[in-house]
């Protein structure tokens, strides 16, 4: 049986007295693609601000390979393994990719190792490869976006935690980031729980998926199920047969 990578039990999130999560728990298997959808202000964010101690939890638990990890500082929960790409292609603009890159290793002290982790970066995304000499913030959206996933490789993750990797990004780019996503959960063995609003493309590269409202769970399933949901058509994919 595969066992669990992340268990987020009963979990209630309040920023003052708005609450952004109430009573939400999700499970991620290891070896596992997660989506997480739903509208602007459900508390997919949220989610994977309490997985990284950025926000703390009021109530609930989280565990992360059965340690509870709620309370731990955002540094400690990276050791761990858990690293997340956050909304908004955040780049070094003034360093070029190499540089942008190499900042994802910047706590790893084995040089051949971190020198292989980027010829594979390099691998899984030529484009970077192409302007591996260019300055960060000339770069497209989308090869911003390969950049900042790039990066976040560096670091070695067991968890990656993206969200909304296709948000402004051309069409094109987002076929590309999606099959990227899909290769680094399945030749790297990485665990990844996404956080996306085009919900048609999270069901079809995601094993399993959770659709939030207002703070809550209102949906899950398997992904190929949902994407046949009528539930889920009608809020989530403009009613599409």
């Amino acid at each position: 049986m595969t066992s669990r990578i992340l268990h987020f039990r009963d979990v209630e999130l309040y920023y003052g007295r708005v609450y952004a999560l109430r009573g939400v728990t999700l499970e991620l298997a290891e070896g596992e693609t997660i989506a997480l959808i739903g509208a602007n202000g459900a508390g997919k964010t949220s989610i994977l601000r309490a997985i990284t101690g950025l926000s703390r939890i009021d109530r609930g638990s989280i565990d992360f390979r059965g340690e509870r990890i709620d309370g731990r500082g955002t540094a400690s929960i990276v050791d761990m393994g858990i690293v997340m790409v956050p909304e908004g292609r955040r780049v070094f603009p003034y360093m070029s990719v190499k540089d942008n890159l190499l900042m994802g290793a910047f706590t790893r002290k084995d040089k051949v190792e971190v020198r292989r982790s980027l010829e594979s970066v390099l691998e899984r995304f030529p484009r970077l490869k192409e302007r591996y000499r260019q300055v960060a913030g000339t770069l497209s959206g989308g090869e911003q976006q390969m950049l900042v996933i790039g990066r976040a490789l560096m670091a070695r993750p067991q968890l990656l935690l993206l969200d909304e990797p296709s948000l402004g990004i051309a069409p094109k780019l987002v076929q590309d980031i999606a099959r990227s996503i899909v290769r680094i959960n399945r030749d790297d063995g990485v665990s990844v729980l996404l956080v996306e609003q085009n919900s048609r493309m999270a069901l079809s590269i995601s094993n399993r998926a959770y659709a939030l409202t207002t703070g809550n769970v209102v949906v899950s399933g398997e992904s190929r199920e949902l994407l046949n949901d009528a539930r889920i058509k009608e809020a989530y994919l403009g009613g599409a047969a």
